[in-house]
């Protein structure tokens, strides 16, 4: 069975920092392209950013660009989301996401592996 479990979340200042964690089991991730999702109440889910099967090419939303970073460790099965500066506008939940092909896309349609969800809570 394909899994991707998430953790890191947490409740942070305005301004700060926390890095999510996505381990996958079932399956070598360095066969997918991951991305990372979030959802606030009320809201669409949106893309976040996403990463290639090699960890070579990035992409990030306009909202998030320049303040969290995508990676990937291969050798260990797992891919990270560094969030600085975090604003409150970030609060949602936050889910990893893989498929197979190269896409390089931030559209959910296309993700058929998923996590199941971390809290991120920013808030003075």
């Amino acid at each position: 069975q394909l899994q991707l479990v998430e953790s890191g979340g947490g409740l942070v200042q305005p301004g700060g920092s926390l890095r999510l964690s996505c381990a996958a089991s079932g399956f070598t991730l360095d066969n997918y392209e991951i991305a990372w999702f979030r959802q606030a109440p009320g809201k669409e889910r949106e893309g976040v950013s996403c990463i290639s099967r090699g960890g070579g090419i990035t992409r990030y939303a306009d909202s998030v660009a320049g303040r969290f970073t995508i990676s990937r460790t291969n050798a260990n099965n797992t891919a990270y989301l560094q969030m600085n500066s975090l604003k409150s506008e970030d609060t949602a939940v936050y889910f990893c996401a893989a498929q197979r092909s190269s896409l390089r896309s931030l559209d959910a349609r296309f993700y058929d592996t998923w996590g199941q969800g971390t809290q991120v809570t920013v808030s003075s």
